[in-house]
């Protein structure tokens, strides 16, 4: 099971998208997710409405990658329309190629696809049949509100050649332990190198995912 570590790995809820928290994640090796949004007309790294003083520079966030993390997982949620250019170019320019782009409006979404941009559809309850599934790289799986997730519908993917992310329940304020012991069952039942989790607790997460 790859471990990504949601909005880097911050210990207090202020180092949430911030350097510190993007340093520990890759010193510690873990894949990361983050948030993209643009400001006065450039990348940001912002979950909400960014404002001048308040988020790091995509640029800024893609040198600490490049010095510390290079070659690891990155989960690039994508929240604003219209980046595509603008984040092809930073993904050019500093060699990225270990990444997907995910929770794009569905409109965004085709423009990726376009642009040949690893990009991945989602499945949720709301969500039950994934859009541009056979042009997608993979499948975020979200759990918004109870358990649905299960072996059938992870192999499923993974026979279809899709990545797989799941979003752990510790990211929308749940249980997660009997869930982990399920997907660590799947994970070595599969023993597919296509397997991701997204969670707060990445340490945790990998201690109990490899023991």
């Amino acid at each position: 099971m790859i471990v990504l570590s949601h909005r880097g790995y911050w210990k207090d809820t202020h180092e949430k998208n911030t350097p510190i928290a993007f340093k520990r994640s890759f010193e510690l090796g873990f894949g990361t997710e983050t948030d993209f949004r643009d400001l006065d007309g450039e990348l940001v790294i912002s979950h909400d409405m960014p404002r001048k003083g308040d988020c790091i520079s995509a640029k800024e966030f893609f040198d600490i990658y490049s010095e510390i993390g290079k070659g690891l997982p990155l989960a690039l949620n994508i929240k604003a329309d219209g980046l595509q250019q603008k984040l092809m170019d930073l993904l050019s320019e500093y060699s990225v190629t270990n990444y997907f782009v995910f929770d794009m409006s569905l409109p965004d979404s085709l423009q990726y696809i376009k642009y040949d941009i690893i990009a991945f559809t989602r499945q949720s309850e709301y969500e039950l049949d994934p859009a541009f599934y056979d042009k997608a790289a993979g499948v975020w799986m979200d759990e918004f509100h109870g358990h649905w997730i299960d072996e059938a519908k992870i192999k499923q993917h993974i026979n279809a050649e899709k990545q797989v992310c799941i979003v752990s329940p510790d990211l929308h304020k749940r249980d997660y332990q009997a869930e982990w012991r399920e997907y660590k069952e799947i994970d070595k039942k599969l023993d597919s190198e296509k397997l991701m989790i997204c969670t707060d607790y990445p340490e945790e997460a990998r201690l109990h995912f490899n023991e």
